[in-house]
């Protein structure tokens, strides 16, 4: 995939529209939403170097986490700090925090799957079943499941992503991804979402995985 693949991809996602209760944080030329879509576009150029041969789908972007960065899995703390495990992010890569961004506590979970990433020595291709931000109503700085018709919006999104990169396994993370696989009519495996305490598990599933060769 070249770097015309990834500005169509980007172009596509920008251009989703949103449902009633969520927000397309990647959409139009505001300052912050242009920031956001680079900081992506910067993550997908860096990851086409690693061709990565897993998909790692999870739910959907956090108000704390890539609603902020624009990053699938990140926190701000993790654009400007050292870069990780596995070289990416950090300062002098090019990621910038938009202005726009709220004074928030850092995603947790963002913080878990790069933990569990890093001790397992195993890097995917990280993206969600829904791609934009769903919260509750009238209150954008906050969380809420995906409903069925945004994880339909967001499927032919992350197909095309996984075709784009030519990953050879996909794996869902929690239950909304596994509904969203299944609804491609694709099988996959599934592990439990990292959040609320599911650390231990999502570790586990990811470990067996790779011991049976998913990432060969």
């Amino acid at each position: 995939m070249g770097t015309q693949s990834i500005e169509a991809f980007l172009a596509g996602v920008a251009g989703t529209k949103p449902g009633p209760d969520s927000d397309n944080f990647l959409h139009g030329s505001s300052p912050g939403n242009l920031g956001r879509r680079r900081n992506l576009e910067l993550y997908l150029q860096e990851m086409l170097e690693r061709r990565p041969k897993v998909l790692l789908l999870g739910e959907a972007p956090g108000y704390r986490g890539m609603t902020v960065t624009g990053v699938p899995f990140t926190n701000p703390a993790m654009l400007h700090g050292r870069s990780n495990h596995f070289g990416l992010f950090g300062s002098g890569k090019g990621y910038a925090l938009p202005a726009d961004a709220p004074a928030l506590a850092a995603e947790p979970t963002a913080t878990v799957m790069w933990q569990v990433l890093a001790e397992l020595d195993f890097l995917p291709l990280l993206w969600s079943a829904y791609p934009l931000h769903p919260h509750l109503p009238g209150r954008p700085l906050s969380n809420r499941t995906p409903t069925a018709a945004e994880i339909a919006t967001g499927k032919p999104i992350w197909l095309a992503l996984a075709e784009l990169f030519g990953v050879e396994s996909v794996v869902a993370v929690g239950n909304v991804a596994d509904r969203s696989v299944r609804a491609s009519g694709r099988t996959a495996p599934k592990v439990r979402h990292p959040a609320h305490g599911g650390k231990a598990r999502f570790r586990l599933g990811l470990q067996e995985l790779l011991a049976a060769g998913i990432d060969d």
